[in-house]
């Protein structure tokens, strides 16, 4: 019953929990499998029982060859984590199902929206929860937040506090998407992991405060139990498409009720070792459902007030040859 785990790059403590859960359940000749474009370069990888070096997404034999090392490798799960990828396993799920192997990746309709940072807006909107003002580029009020319609990982974010600030060359990029800015001493940063079953019901939300951030992902941060338990319960109950892991960001008024939705990535975030610690234990919930066809219960028992610090670790390989 092995797992792969696509783009492992650093995700050293998801591979890790993914270990401890297969060898409790399936025992120890179960393994988990890392792919990387330079698995000797990936921590991940060297943490993971093997890996499988892959090319780009975008070459034309991409997806043959993952099935074909899937099959050899006796892969019953796919986990992928980078937002890039999702569209491409989305659309050949059915073939790898075809094959016994479960790629745990929501419809390709959904990963649309979450994709695309207007679509992402239109969707909270939909389901009554505000989001960030558009401003107008032309005739701008300050300050401003700039990022990208289709981004990842807090890559090309601007926060624009004077017209000095506003570059022609941002002004010119149709790529952005240029919006009021929320400052953070008003507001607060979450990110929520929510699990969602195979019929796209949700079973679990752990908010967690981002208290410090570092290359898009949560360094510092503690698990709340507050009231956006209760408000995402409700508005995002049944999402149509949603599968297994979906992380949300959102922005919460310190002194009043508001709360901006901002993002949505249908993936695991680099977080989720936080929730995973508090006892919302997806990994297993995925084995449960995919490999034993069990109905997953709504979980709310995860241990709130959960402090996360993350710090550096050296690892440190003898003999590396240069490719």
């Amino acid at each position: 019953m092995n797992v792969l785990i696509t783009s492992a790059g650093r995700r050293v403590s998801l591979v890790e929990f993914f270990k401890k859960e297969l060898i409790k359940k399936y025992g120890i000749d179960s393994k988990v499998i890392t792919t990387d474009l330079y698995p000797e370069l990936s921590a991940a990888s060297h943490v993971a029982d093997d890996s499988i070096k892959v090319g780009r997404f975008a070459d034309a034999n991409y997806i043959t060859n993952l099935l074909n090392d899937c099959i050899e490798r006796k892969i019953k799960f796919i986990i992928p984590t980078i937002d890039n990828e999702l569209l491409l396993y989305a659309q050949h799920r059915k073939t790898f199902s075809e094959n016994g192997i479960n790629i745990i990746v929501s419809d390709e309709p959904f990963i649309k929206i979450c994709r695309d940072k207007n679509l992402t807006n239109q969707f909270f909107n939909s389901i009554g929860i505000a989001t960030p003002k558009s401003v107008d580029k032309n005739n701008p009020t300050f300050p401003l937040f700039i990022k990208p319609k289709d981004g990842s990982s807090s890559k090309n974010l601007h926060v624009i506090k004077s017209a000095a600030m506003l570059s022609e060359t941002l002004l010119h990029d149709d790529s952005l998407m240029f919006m009021e800015y929320l400052a953070k001493e008003n507001f607060d940063e979450f990110t929520l992991d929510l699990y969602f079953d195979k019929h796209s019901d949700l079973k679990c939300m752990v908010p967690r405060l981002r208290m410090e951030v570092r290359q898009g992902e949560i360094s510092k941060g503690v698990t709340l139990k507050n009231e956006l338990c209760e408000i995402i319960f409700t508005k995002m109950n049944h999402i149509d498409g949603a599968r297994g892991c979906i992380t949300l960001q959102l922005f919460k008024e310190k002194k009043g009720n508001a709360i901006y939705g901002i993002e949505i990535n249908p993936r695991f975030g680099g977080g989720y070792p936080l929730s995973y610690l508090a006892g919302a234990n997806f990994i297993q919930w995925i084995f449960d459902e995919y490999a034993d066809n069990k109905s997953i219960e709504k979980f709310e028992k995860w241990e709130e007030n959960l402090l996360l610090l993350r710090s550096d670790r050296e690892m440190v390989f003898s003999n590396y040859s240069m490719p």
